[in-house]
């Protein structure tokens, strides 16, 4: 069963970088889920999918999963592209786009 070694990114919800240093080894799903007729709750065979683990770095990830014999794919992060703007360039007189109320 593969697995995937990335670098999880921020939430919309999350305004700091947090758990978005680190590297996640998760495995792909290996069994379909199945819905149990008498409940209704989604289930599934492959305890796998519940597995988790978190590495410093993508090497340390990387060196787990050959030395355990788990196929890989490793994905790289894309760059993040962000504006820094102050609030008082909100206010400025070289302003690039029109002041409106």
């Amino acid at each position: 069963m593969p697995a995937r070694i990335y670098k999880p990114a921020k939430s919309a919800m999350q305004s700091g970088m947090a758990r978005t240093k680190l590297w996640l080894l998760v495995f792909d799903q290996d069994q379909p889920r199945e819905i149990e007729p008498l409940m209704g709750w989604t289930s599934s065979g492959d305890t796998r999918q519940q597995l988790r683990l978190w590495f410093d770095t993508k090497e340390e990830a990387v060196a787990y999963a050959e030395r355990e014999g788990i196929a890989y794919r490793v994905e790289e992060p894309q760059e993040i592209k962000r504006r820094t703007m102050s609030y008082s360039d909100n206010f400025k007189f070289n302003r690039v786009g029109p002041w409106t109320h």
